[in-house]
Order: C-alpha cells, then sequence, then structure tokens
C-alpha cells in the first residue's frame, strides 16, 4: 500500500461540476491498493497516517503533532495510479488491486480512519469516479508512505527480539570454531603428508634408468 499525505490549508474534491466534499487545514491523503494488500498493511497506514508529524507545536516548533494532536481534517482519495509501474513509457496497473475488491477495501481504510480517530473529521472523494482534485499545499509540505511488504522486518519488539535471539545463535556457532567436517577438509591426509615430505625420491627409484 501506497500514500502521498500532503498538509494542506484546505482541499476539496469535484466530480462533473459538483463539489462533494472538502476540508480546511490538515492532510489531503492519496491512497494506492495493491494485490498483496491485506488488514495488516490497512492497519499500519492508519496508524502512520494520523500519527505524521508535520504540523507545528503552540511554540511554533515544526514536527511536532499530528493530525489526531491539532484536531484536524483528514481527506482521503483513492489513487491506484501510485501503484504505476512503466513499461517503457506506457503506465501499466497490473500491481493495482482489482476495482470490485478495491472499492471494499478502500471503505475498510475509511472506517479503521473513523474508529481511530473521530468520524466526522475524515472525508473522503468518490471512489472509481473522474475527480478533480484541488490541494492547497502547506509548505509545501509532502510525505510518501509505503507499508512494509510482507516478510521483511519491522519494529516490532517481538520480531526484533526473534531476530537478536538467531543472530546470537550464529555468534556462538562461530565461536565454537570449525565443524569436524570442515576440519576433516582443512587437515592434510597422511598420504598427502608423506607426498609432500618425501615422495619425489620413492618415485624416482620406480623409474626406469
Amino acid at each position: 500500500m501506497k500514500a502521498v499525505v500532503q498538509r494542506v490549508t484546505r482541499a476539496s474534491v469535484t466530480v462533473g461540476g459538483e463539489q462533494v466534499s472538502a476540508i480546511g487545514r490538515g492532510l489531503c491523503v492519496l491512497l494506492g491498493i495493491s494485490l498483496e494488500d491485506s488488514h495488516k498493511e490497512l492497519e499500519h497506514m492508519v496508524r502512520k497516517i494520523l500519527n505524521l508529524r508535520v504540523f507545528e507545536d503552540e511554540s511554533g516548533k515544526p514536527w511536532s503533532k499530528s493530525v489526531m494532536d491539532k484536531q484536524y481534517e483528514v481527506l482521503c482519495v483513492s489513487q491506484f495510479t501510485l501503484q504505476c509501474v512503466l513499461k517503457g513509457n506506457k503506465p501499466d496497473f497490473h500491481l493495482a488491486m482489482p476495482t470490485e475488491q478495491a472499492e471494499s477495501f478502500y471503505n475498510s481504510f475509511l472506517e479503521q480512519l473513523r474508529k481511530t480517530y473521530r468520524p466526522e473529521l475524515i472525508k473522503d472523494g468518490k471512489f472509481g469516479a473522474y475527480m478533480q482534485v484541488h490541494i492547497q499545499n502547506d509548505g509545501p509540505v509532502t510525505i510518501e508512505l509505503e507499508s512494509p511488504a510482507p516478510g521483511t522486518a519491522t519494529s516490532d519488539p517481538k520480531q526484533l527480539s526473534k531476530l537478536e535471539k538467531q543472530q546470537q545463535r550464529k555468534e556462538k556457532m562461530r565461536a565454537k570454531g570449525p565443524s569436524e567436517s570442515s576440519k576433516e577438509r582443512t587437515t592434510p591426509r597422511k598420504e598427502d603428508r608423506s607426498a609432500s615430505s618425501g615422495a619425489e625420491g620413492d618415485v624416482s627409484s620406480e623409474r626406469e634408468p
């Protein structure tokens, strides 16, 4: 899952000349859903968006407050083109989740946002429609977010602990030195030692005068 998050003073969505949604100060989120996304990626993205510190605090210190801290609004727009792969100069969207499946997933994303934050402060465009998105970027500030790929390491304490234990086991194995099989490979055999010490004279005696 990919998201382009923009800090805005205002943003709105128009469909067919009619404004369907608008916010004041807050975040405009363009969201691209991929074929591999699951509820795990959904929760990760919701958490990141709502806790992203792109606003200043009461004393004017930048990068200190999240949209939830400031009680600002969030406008979400489904944006499958974020999953684009270029074939030469032509965009290809085969990595994007199919429309019917993506609509249900996108609605779950909005539901999770509203459940985690304040429902009345979460707005969205019109899924699948041809939209005009009007964004007044504040800064400008634009942050790209991407959920971790399946199977990659995360900052989860349990996962880190597991990785640390695996690393400790590897270090212990190295500390014990080479295994018996490796010793056999590195230790010269008896025949080899004799050949290197005096085999040349023995061989010469077998040669014909």
